[in-house]
Parts: structure tokens; C-alpha cells; sequence
């Protein structure tokens, strides 16, 4: 069926789908760091260690500024590090992108069924949506850690096709990333990738979705249009 004609509901990324984290991500980064005494990593690299969850994004700024010996050693440290001090972090420089509550209010107006997928943990996930002003519009948040396995795994989206009572081609996937395309792909579900995001500094145009768009309003027109 054509994309959008049938969409009862629709699963949006967190981490640069909804919102631009990496500020914040990177500011914690530098902290761990500097606590361990190692070299800083750039905010654009921190961009690029983005979309497996935190711990795989304290590996790599680990690798990158020790050697693979002792980066393993310190990952237990390291990791704690990053957890208190991307608590204290988060939400502080995260910004909502363009096009984001637009989006959202017009897919709402669809009476579409909305959740967030992401594979950052939960406790640091509600906080955030909460402080950003977008925990409303979702009915349902899963994080990285409320099932056994996330993204690129398609666990986390047959959960929300199974809490809604949906078949996979009735929800849609908006993303950024390999992760997201992958998990869709797996779960039977229709995917969108945005043009913007991290997507660990690969190129949107060669990921497996149905379209890239460059909002989620364009997201929304999109299902709309499709409707009619």
C-alpha cells in the first residue's frame, strides 16, 4: 500500500530525530574525560559515537583517547562517570528541531497514535522529554534498557505494535539513522529517515527507508497527502 494510507500510528527517534543532544552528550564526554586525565574529543566527534546507547558511545570516546588495553580497563569507571555527569547535563543545551512541534501537533490532529523509540536509557529519556516539552505527545516511551534487546534489534518495535495492536505496516518508523532503518526493516514497519541527525557520520541517502524528509511537518504532510 502507498506509505501513509493505512498508518494508524508512528514510533520517532529521540537523539537527533527529536531533538539535538549533542551538546549536552559532548559536554558530559569532556567531563569523563577530564576526570581520567585523557584527551578531549570534539563535539562532531561525539556526533559520530552517537546511536548505540551510552555505554557504546563511552567505548568509543575511550578508544579514541587511550589505547584499547586501557580503554577497557576504565570502561566500568568511565561509564559511571558518564552517567552522573550526563544527568547533570542533559537537557541544558538540547534543542528541538525545527519542524518538531509542528509536526507532532499536526500528526496528533491525525489522531495518530504517537510513541518515542529510543536506545538511550530511561532514566535519563522521561526526564529529558519532560524538560523539553515533548512527553505529552507520547502515549508510549520505550527506552534502551525496557527491553532486553534496542535498535537495531526490532524487539523494540514489535513491543509498540503489540502495546497498540497494530500490525507492523500500520506503524511507522521516523529516524536517522542505520539503527532505525534496520530495526523498521526487520519489524515489518514503514520507515522515514530525516535528512538532518547523526546517523555515526554515515550518509542518510544510503540508508534502507521508504523517504528522507527534512521534518517531521514534512513528515506529517507527507502521511497526510498520502491519506487523501
Amino acid at each position: 500500500m502507498p506509505l501513509g494510507r493505512g498508518i494508524a500510528a508512528v514510533m520517532i527517534d529521540l537523539d537527533g530525530t527529536l531533538l539535538d543532544t549533542v551538546p549536552d552528550l559532548a559536554a558530559a564526554a569532556q567531563r569523563m574525560l577530564a576526570a581520567l586525565n585523557l584527551p578531549a574529543r570534539t563535539p562532531e566527534e561525539v556526533r559520530n559515537y552517537v546511536g548505540k546507547g551510552i555505554p557504546k558511545l563511552v567505548e568509543r570516546c575511550l578508544r579514541e583517547s587511550a589505547c584499547d588495553v586501557r580503554a577497557e580497563v576504565l570502561q566500568p569507571e568511565a561509564l559511571a562517570l558518564y552517567e552522573r555527569f550526563y544527568f547533570e547535563e542533559s537537557g541544558r543545551r538540547s534543542a528541538v528541531y525545527p519542524g518538531v512541534i509542528e509536526g507532532l501537533d499536526r500528526m496528533r490532529a491525525m489522531h495518530l497514535r504517537l510513541a518515542c523509540v529510543t536506545n538511550k536509557a530511561a532514566r535519563f529519556t522521561v526526564p529529558l522529554l519532560e524538560r523539553m516539552g515533548l512527553a505529552p505527545y507520547f502515549e508510549l516511551v520505550v527506552s534502551g534498557d525496557t527491553l532486553a534487546r534496542k535498535k537495531p534489534d526490532p524487539m523494540q518495535l514489535q513491543h509498540i505494535c503489540a502495546a497498540f495492536a497494530l500490525a507492523p505496516a500500520e506503524v511507522l518508523l521516523i529516524g536517522d539513522s542505520a539503527n532505525d532503518a534496520r530495526a523498521a526493516r526487520a519489524a515489518g514497519c514503514p520507515v522515514l529517515c530525516v535528512s538532518y541527525g547523526y546517523n555515526e557520520g554515515g550518509d542518510v541517502h544510503d540508508l534502507d527507508c521508504d523517504a528522507i524528509v527534512g521534518s517531521l511537518s514534512e513528515a506529517a504532510e507527507l502521511l497526510r497527502s498520502t491519506r487523501s
